[in-house]
């Protein structure tokens, strides 16, 4: 359904994305004029970032920023640096966010920002030079009370710390709040690097439970070895989950009896892939998520589950660990086979959750213990899945439907609590 006066943008996550909102808009009834409203982001930025690289020659490159809503708050959201970066992809992750930081009642807005660039074919010279001047860009619209970057696919806190630094540079003092993600050292806060993960892992282990599975032998498949998915893996493999497949951009492993996550960790740290793991078999990477397994968790990037494979799911539960991995002609053949799952926005939300405890202990300048952060992750997470769990059982609806539902219904509420100004 295309919202109101709006045309049609081509197939990919954005239509995914305002389809969802469509569904939940129907379901509350709301009117047109509001469904416009949240349908369309409430700032963009396009930029030109020119890259001066080692060889003395110049690259120019495309950034992106965009801020989907402040009704609950600053805007918040991951930076990716990726080829597959485009201003319809940073719409549709913006406004994701907004309804995964209503979901778990955190208070933000949506955002999201990519530069279109292949972080592997650059050093970290040209990357601290593509960060700063993307930065220096975007510098008008981002600060902690409007909009605080995070790491995505592509960067990590060294990239946090560069924008920090450049917009402290900029301000005339240090504004460790601008960001999250950040290295322990400059403010970041304990707990961070994994929480995204934790919370995939706990989410899992509830939605195990609530399928009357056992964690304990029970098996699990990974797609994607990074940010999120190794230490899912790990989270999972220490609750008992016998993890017996993985994947990467460069390959794919499976061992029957499980991996050892902890020996994969570091054989993927030498080699920078998890191919060529002892004790394991290469396979497809395509077969992971289609493996005959009680769970897989896709956390790699958006779409890879689509009307040409759902089919060949396997799984009882699938946990999104990525935004955006299923399509919604796939999440209706999911539900036909009677599978399981957990959205991303509800999925992945730990990693909003403790960069709104980071962002809290930098303006506060008082760090917290990394167990009172893990125990504030855990309630949250637990909170919203039961909220999810009731909405989707009072409703008939899938816990997609009913997330996003819910995260609508609390952004309505504070867009008419606000009022409409003027």
């Amino acid at each position: 359904m295309t919202p109101p006066n709006q045309a049609p943008v081509a197939a990919g996550p954005l239509i995914d994305a305002r389809a969802q909102l469509a569904g939940a808009v129907e379901h509350l009834g709301v009117s047109d004029g509001v469904h416009r409203m949240l349908s369309i982001s409430r700032r963009e930025m396009a930029v030109s970032v020119p890259l001066r690289r080692d060889d003395g020659s110049t690259a120019v490159y495309e950034g992106f920023r965009v801020q989907h809503n402040f009704s609950r708050g600053p805007a918040k959201g991951g930076l990716r640096f990726s080829t597959a970066v485009d201003l319809d992809e940073v719409r549709a992750l913006a406004m994701w966010m907004t309804w995964k930081c209503a979901l778990v009642d955190v208070p933000y807005g949506g955002a999201k920002g990519g530069v279109s660039i292949e972080p592997r074919d650059h050093s970290q010279a040209e990357l601290e030079r593509v960060t700063r001047r993307y930065t220096s860009e975007i510098l008008p619209i981002i600060g902690p009370d409007v909009d605080i970057p995070a790491p995505d696919i592509g960067t990590d806190e060294r990239t946090m710390a560069w924008i920090m630094d450049t917009y402290s540079a900029a301000v005339g003092h240090t504004v460790p709040g601008v960001v999250t993600g950040k290295p322990i050292s400059l403010g970041g806060s304990l707990g961070r690097a994994s929480a995204t993960s934790r919370g995939v892992a706990h989410v899992a282990l509830m939605a195990m439970t609530s399928r009357g599975i056992d964690p304990v032998g029970a098996t699990a498949a990974v797609q994607g070895f990074g940010k999120v998915g190794r230490d899912a893996a790990r989270f999972l493999s220490e609750a008992g989950v016998r993890v017996v497949a993985v994947s990467d951009v460069d390959g794919a492993i499976w061992a029957g009896d499980g991996l050892g996550i902890t020996h994969l960790g570091d054989h993927a740290d030498s080699a920078g892939t998890v191919a060529g793991f002892d004790g394991a078999e290469s396979i497809d990477p395509a077969s992971v998520l289609t493996l005959d397994v009680d769970v897989a968790v896709p956390a790699a990037v958006e779409g890879v589950i689509t009307a040409a494979n759902a089919d060949r799911i396997q799984a009882r539960i699938l946990v999104e660990g990525a935004n955006g991995p299923t399509t919604n002609e796939a999440d209706a053949i999911l539900a036909d086979k009677d599978i399981l799952v957990v959205p991303d926005i509800l999925a992945n939300a730990g990693g909003v959750i403790v960069s709104y405890f980071e962002w809290v202990q930098s303006n506060q300048a008082y760090q917290w213990r990394e167990r009172e952060v893990q125990e504030r992750l855990e309630e949250r997470m637990e909170r919203a899945w039961h909220a999810v769990v009731d909405y989707a059982g009072a409703h008939r609806m899938s816990y997609r439907e009913a997330a996003t539902a819910l995260a609508v219904q609390r952004v309505i509420e504070a867009h008419d609590l606000r009022g409409l100004y003027p």
